[in-house]
């Protein structure tokens, strides 16, 4: 059989279309191969959400030239959002691509390939508005088959002044309902023990079914009471469009995930409404309170950009400060990075030293830590239900798992195994792990 290998960067929703891409490959004849020797076409899933991802990629493509001279039939491909951003550019770097697809092609992709054997350049970076890969189910062909993502929607109607996304991913567009539903059902069958629902902002998720509007909550709702073993996470969250009826459904059933993922950006009005995010701080802190009282148990996390376009020290001091009101379980943080063809780099100056957003990015990083110290202390003598996914990187005696607040605890193995759900009683914490007992099997 013809041999295909993948390699995946960037987001969850990246991780996704991999497996579909490999189901559609499969189909077609592709064996999937992680050694990356024995492939006869290898695609790069890329990311364009900063600049030093797709650095990564061009450095990644540079290494492969070296297989490419010992191998002159093998064929290699960039596919996804950087694929959908440059297009026929990435052509022009010499003897490196051959195969450029945009997220929505990937179904062409067999098409693409027998072009290109013969062409050497074959490319499909069309975006669409209905494309979901509803009906494929996804080959999973390098997880532990404990946790899987299913992607619920594609696109972005958001248009944050910053971001790539809606460019490279197209309008938003959600998957069948049912079809959402089967696949859960179908992995449980599978043997997993968690899955994630996917989507741009999976709050606007919405899907005709027999004459009737299914709402994100809803769907919730429908997969936890079709799949009640099975532990149910969700990404990502935007401010705006976060709803009491959906926290409501999180608190009624106790296997939807007590974490959500809710990014600000930033803590100032002013700076959101440059980012467009179409909240505003008090808008942003109300939701959290809404959480906080419906579902006092969950963990909250967020993404925090510092460095935007015309940002002042006191801009900046009011991220640090809603930060300390929030009390964020965990962040990623980064320092702002100008994409290309965004409205930010038509029109708002990237004019924040990069000294400045170094240092006001290490602030960040500082006030996070000390709150991810203060929340895991505060998890000391609790116990948790905890999904385990693998052995301790520091102790081979140790198992680590993931608590339904997404966080990660590590715990001297007893009488269970990869995949089992265990109550573990925390006994001491850092800013970033959990250690605890097995208290219950």
């Amino acid at each position: 059989m013809k041999q295909l290998h993948i390699e995946t960067y960037g987001c969850q929703m990246n991780v996704a279309d991999s497996e579909v891409v490999a189901a559609i490959l499969k189909k077609d004849g592709f064996e999937y191969t992680k050694n990356i020797d024995n492939a006869d076409v290898i695609l790069l899933n890329t990311c364009s959400i900063r600049e030093h991802a797709e650095n990564k990629i061009i450095q990644r493509l540079n290494e492969l030239k070296k297989l490419r001279a010992s191998k002159p039939q093998l064929l290699i491909g960039v596919i996804g959002c950087m694929a959908e951003r440059l297009q026929e550019r990435l052509f022009e770097k010499k003897d490196l691509v051959d195969i450029v697809a945009g997220p929505d092609s990937y179904r062409t992709l067999p098409q693409l390939i027998e072009k290109a054997q013969v062409e050497r350049q074959a490319i499909n970076a069309e975006l669409s508005l209905t494309e979901t890969y509803a009906e494929i189910y996804p080959y999973r062909y390098d997880d532990n088959g404990i946790s899987a993502f299913v992607s619920i929607m594609r696109g972005c109607n958001n248009f944050c002044s910053y971001c790539i996304v809606p460019y490279t991913r197209g309008r938003e567009r959600s998957r069948d309902s049912q079809s959402i539903v089967d696949e859960v059902k179908q992995l449980y069958a599978d043997g997993y023990k968690e899955v994630t629902l996917l989507g741009q902002n999976v709050n606007s998720y919405k899907f005709e079914n027999d004459g009737e509007m299914v709402s994100f909550p809803q769907l919730l709702e429908q997969v936890a009471i079709a799949v009640p073993q099975m532990r149910i996470r969700f990404t990502t969250s935007h401010p705006k469009d976060l709803s009491d009826d959906l926290l409501y459904v999180m608190a009624k059933y106790d296997n939807l995930a007590k974490w959500i993922h809710l990014p600000v950006q930033s803590g100032s009005s002013t700076v959101l409404q440059r980012m467009n995010r179409r909240y505003t701080r008090e808008w942003y802190l109300d939701r959290v309170a809404a959480i906080r009282r419906i579902l006092p148990e969950a963990s909250i996390t967020t993404d925090i950009m510092c460095g935007f376009s015309d940002e002042t020290e006191a801009e900046q001091e009011e991220t640090l400060s809603l930060m300390r009101e929030v009390e964020y379980d965990a962040a990623f943080m980064f320092k702002y990075s100008e994409r290309e063809g965004t409205v930010a780099s038509k029109r708002m100056p990237d004019n924040v030293p990069d000294d400045v957003k170094v240092r006001r990015l290490n602030e960040i990083i500082a006030v996070q830590n000390e709150l991810s110290r203060k929340k895991n202390a505060e998890d000391v003598g609790k116990t948790f239900e905890v999904l385990i996914d693998g052995v301790s990187k520091k102790d081979e005696g140790e198992w680590k798992g993931r608590s339904s607040q997404n966080k990660t605890v590590v715990f001297p193995a007893q009488n269970v195994k990869l995949g089992d759900f265990v109550k573990v009683k925390i006994v001491s914490s850092s800013s970033a792990t959990l250690r605890g007992e097995v208290v219950e099997n």
